[in-house]
């Protein structure tokens, strides 16, 4: 009876902390109503190197942040290292995040990837961060970590 107990309030500490990285990666992510990327395909922009609209019925989510897929196939090679294609930063601008480590809305048609992560950028009103981080982007890129670090930690 004992060691029943003691397994089930592992569980629940396991389950406890899971829900608490789960709220807190909903607060740092851009999000909308938890789906996140504005719905775009974070698989496609690695393989087709371009932002690809996804679809509900392809939708997987991942600690609490929802991801729409434009195919089963990209559904799956996400499920198999989440990682590896999450947007940098939660899906803020990375400008804005290396500039002022702030937290600013992007257009997912505005990306880069860089040793094989994605970067999304604010782009609208004449103003398009992607330029401006291009000018910079290694002094930009660094700041940037070390913002997402503190807003993290």
């Amino acid at each position: 009876m004992k060691k029943a107990l003691i397994t089930c309030l592992a569980s629940c500490m396991f389950l406890w902390s899971f829900s608490q990285d789960a709220g807190q990666r909903q607060k740092l992510f851009n999000l909308d109503g938890g789906l996140a990327i504005k719905g775009y395909d974070p698989v496609a922009y690695f393989s087709t190197n371009k932002a690809v609209k996804g679809d509900k019925q392809w939708a997987l989510s991942d600690q609490g942040v929802t991801y729409y897929f434009s195919s089963a196939a990209n559904r799956e090679e996400f499920r198999k290292n989440p990682a590896r294609y999450e947007p940098q930063y939660g899906g803020w601008c990375a400008y804005a995040m290396g500039k002022e480590g702030s937290k600013v809305d992007v257009d997912p048609g505005t990306f880069k990837i860089v040793n094989g992560k994605l970067f999304l950028f604010y782009n609208q009103f004449f103003n398009n961060t992607l330029k401006s981080w291009n000018k910079d982007e290694e002094n930009l890129h660094r700041s940037a970590d070390a913002n997402w670090q503190k807003l993290i930690h």
